[in-house]
């Protein structure tokens, strides 16, 4: 199994976030087989279009069961020792009294005991898709911020020890994965800023064990197509610089213009990349549109700050018809503006 590492060139590369919609045949056949036809229609849809950096669609975290997130929250829950998924109305009715997720009114889980990595086995599965990937490859996690708060906690009862208790194991796991590059998905706290602190601690022991390009992807919540945390990159400043990664993966395009400004703040240790495709949108993009979205980009936030251009998201609330031109046009933007 080869690793390849993250090119070098053209200054400013392409990557996706993650997700991509699920082929139907592996809904149909949710079989191991099935499950690496789909990483290899994947994989190979992303190197035709030149992607620099490609993902394994998340396909690893395939559940027929919970297609509607990809596995994102209940893939880790269900692995992870010390918490149950079974849910009593008792317990379904006690998470609704916290109202920490307003478009979630079941918790993915109950926390009975103390977190462990049960059968949880993120090399197995970043294996199975480097082994397929044949280019540099990027690896997903979700943040232990994230999956928290999508849990009723029985035994910690105390929000910070929990958040902390899923960093650690979640972190045991991340220092030998074979690919080019890490990322950390955070969708929860640009709406919860006054939570800044704990999520940079969280995120950044996972951060700290991990030996490869380390990345922390952003974004505003999308869920049927729609955004579902309010808030601004202003109030996150800080938290962003607090972050000890290699380049930020934010959610630009379906925010306002102004959020440019605000990024300029950010640590020039940290390298950028810029949301420049909707995934909130079936609209494709021209490769106009794009190149002109990263030139406005360059010329706020300077030269050498933009190392990675993407979609806002993952493609899996998409149709592969609509992601795969998304991502033809990605490339051509880039190359648009960088000429190439």
């Amino acid at each position: 199994m080869k690793v390849y590492n993250i090119p070098e060139n053209p200054r400013i590369l392409t990557t996706t976030v993650g997700s991509y919609s699920y082929p139907d045949w592996l809904l149909s056949m949710p079989n191991e087989q099935s499950r690496i036809d789909a990483l290899r229609v994947v994989f190979d849809t992303q190197r035709q279009f030149g992607i620099d950096l490609i993902t394994d669609g998340e396909l690893n975290r395939f559940d027929p069961n919970h297609p509607d997130t990809n596995g994102m929250i209940e893939y880790f829950v269900s692995r992870l020792s010390g918490i149950k998924t079974q849910i009593s109305i008792t317990e379904w009715k006690e998470f609704q009294k916290n109202e920490r997720l307003s478009f979630r009114r079941k918790p993915a889980g109950v926390v009975i005991e103390e977190i462990g990595e049960g059968f949880l086995n993120l090399y197995e599965d970043c294996t199975r898709s480097a082994c397929l990937a044949n280019a540099p490859y990027k690896f997903t996690i979700t943040s232990p911020y994230m999956l928290a708060r999508t849990l009723q906690d029985n035994y910690y009862h105390d929000f910070e020890k929990l958040v902390i208790s899923i960093a650690e194991v979640l972190s045991s796991q991340l220092s030998d994965l074979p690919c080019a590059c890490i990322q950390i998905d955070e969708a929860n706290i640009p709406g919860n800023p006054n939570d800044s602190e704990l999520c940079s601690r969280a995120i950044n022991i996972l951060l700290d064990k991990i030996q490869v390009e380390r990345a922390v992807h952003l974004c505003f919540g999308n869920y049927g197509g729609q955004t579902i945390q309010k808030g601004t990159w202003k109030s996150l400043v800080s938290f962003l610089n607090n972050l000890n990664c290699d380049h930020l993966v934010l959610e630009l395009k379906h925010r306002p213009i102004e959020d440019l400004d605000s990024l300029k703040l950010i640590d020039t240790r940290i390298k950028i990349g810029i949301g420049v495709i909707d995934i909130k949108s079936n609209h494709i993009e021209t490769p106009d549109e794009i190149a002109f979205l990263i030139d406005t980009a360059e010329e706020k936030l300077g030269p050498d700050r933009i190392r990675f251009v993407h979609p806002d998201c993952g493609f899996w609330m998409l149709k592969r018809s609509v992601a795969d031109r998304k991502m033809e046009a990605l490339v051509r933007g880039r190359d648009r503006y960088l000429g190439i």
